[in-house]
């Protein structure tokens, strides 16, 4: 490895959330929200990888579909965690939360959680598994190619997911997630660079990030066609099967198959967003322009809450007054980091690519 390598920062991974940003460091994950008053409340919990506590989780291919389970898993964990921060869970329960409250007990959050997170796996694998793949057998049929049908599948699920985030984003409260998005990448690049994390230096950078989430998705269904193709044409020649003959087995295999293809396609993410090759510049554009759905330019205050959640990601959580569940609240007038120590921003952001 060479010394640069050595230099260069550690990644540190985000998610927006309700009104804030969460932050994931090396041994962290650290909560920030801005709550409706201005005050900013931080949380942070230490966070052990699964690749530091069962080493074969980190091996490369493996860890790529470690991390795509662990996303699913935490990603809804974190964002309950951001409505209790913002106190929507203090808010009068309806009569039929009441209900369900009286029906299952303490654990009822818990059990909201885990059918929301089952509905929405079973609405991805509706959407982007079972509806693309309803053609193959009617393209088999007519005499396509593996190539070719899974070519059709694979755009068909591509143009689905582009369809599903323009509509997501056309609702008020996605386009402020949207918005906290942008300020998550913005202040990631802030840290990369070396620069104190501040608001203006933040805003100096790109809303668009190579390591975003959303270029791992697109490259995700980029590469399920090629790595698909490739295990049909090995199971048409081994066996003289088509999978794409039969629907019931085209999906079986989809989904079979899906930890490969999210093995691969973290590994060619990570790649791609380390390197400062011209191809791979060419090759994560298409990523990188997806994102423009998925983030908006944020508020100075925004980029706030981004810089809190990453301070306590890396440094512990700052000095300041504490909730009962032992959150940290920076007062408004408290929040905003001292300008005298950040340097003068740049008129231009710094471009993605």
């Amino acid at each position: 490895m060479s010394a640069q390598e050595n230099a260069r920062p550690v990644d540190i991974g985000g998610q927006a959330v309700l009104e804030g940003v969460m932050m994931k460091g090396p041994d962290a994950i650290a909560i920030a929200v801005r709550r409706g008053n201005g005050d900013i409340v931080v949380q942070r919990k230490e966070n052990v990888p699964l690749s530091k506590r069962y080493p074969w989780m980190g091996k490369p291919f493996i860890r790529g579909a470690v991390s795509f389970i662990t996303m699913l898993s935490s990603g809804m964990k974190v964002l309950d965690e951001s409505s209790r921060m913002l106190g929507v869970m203090d808010e009068e329960p309806t009569k039929f939360e009441k209900w369900l409250a009286k029906k299952l007990g303490k654990g009822v959050d818990k059990i909201v959680m885990g059918v929301a997170m089952v509905l929405a796996v079973v609405l991805a694998m509706g959407l982007f598994v079972l509806l693309p793949n309803i053609p193959t057998g009617m393209l088999t049929r007519a005499g396509w190619s593996p190539l070719a049908v899974n070519l059709m599948s694979g755009l068909i699920r591509i143009v689905l997911l582009i369809g599903y985030i323009w509509a997501v984003g056309k609702v008020p409260d996605m386009r402020r997630t949207f918005q906290y998005h942008g300020s998550e990448h913005k202040t990631v690049y802030c840290h990369e660079a070396g620069l104190p994390l501040t608001p203006e230096n933040a805003q100096r950078f790109s809303t668009l990030h190579p390591r975003c989430g959303t270029s791992f998705i697109l490259i995700t269904f980029i590469l399920s066609i090629l790595l698909y193709t490739t295990i049909d044409y090995i199971v048409l020649g081994l066996t003289g099967f088509n999978l794409s003959s039969n629907y019931l087995v085209k999906v079986l295999s989809r989904i079979v198959l899906l930890p490969l293809v999210t093995g691969v396609s973290y590994e060619a993410l990570k790649g791609l967003a380390h390197s400062d090759k011209k191809v791979c510049h060419a090759l994560r554009w298409p990523g990188l322009q997806l994102q423009r759905l998925t983030t908006r330019q944020p508020t100075d205050e925004m980029c706030e809450v981004a810089i809190a959640s990453m301070n306590a990601a890396l440094n512990g959580l700052p000095d300041g007054e504490k909730t009962p569940e032992g959150w940290v609240i920076l007062k408004k007038d408290a929040a905003r980091p001292d300008d005298a120590e950040a340097p003068a921003a740049a008129s231009e952001p710094v471009p993605a690519v």
